[in-house]
């Protein structure tokens, strides 16, 4: 498997606000999808500020106010790998929260929890690169 973490999502209550508070501490956004996500390069690895209920219902999970939320992004080079990392996910006991599907903006994904609860997004995305 060929899988890396790329992103690491911040689930936050108010993206703007969030952009802006990381904007006045020297980061500089990359672009936004519209008012609901976020992204920062930082080298190798993307911050993402992602609001709280569209990040719930893109994970198809409920949104929980008050909790703070992060998830794990893995991205992989060909979308059989993400179908089989999905299967190899299920056999080794963690639950599927939202099977592949196709993005509004294009990316292949699945959504991934641990037996802990921690949240994986599991991605390819055919017009980047994990080498990019």
């Amino acid at each position: 498997m060929a899988a890396r973490i790329t992103f690491v999502t911040l689930v936050v209550a108010d993206p703007v606000r969030a952009r802006s508070f990381y904007e006045r501490l020297g980061l500089a956004a990359s672009r936004a999808i519209e008012d609901r996500v976020v992204f920062f390069p930082l080298g190798r690895v993307v911050l993402a500020l992602w609001d709280r209920a569209a990040f719930a219902a893109e994970a198809g999970i409920e949104p929980v106010a008050g909790v703070c939320g992060v998830a794990v992004s893995l991205n992989v080079d060909t979308r059989a790998e993400l179908d089989r990392l999905v299967e190899a996910w299920r056999a080794a006991g963690g639950r599927v929260a939202k099977p592949p599907h196709e993005t509004s903006w294009g990316v292949h994904a699945a959504w991934a929890v641990d037996p802990d609860g921690h949240l994986f997004e599991i991605a390819w995305n055919p017009r980047s690169s994990l080498a990019e």
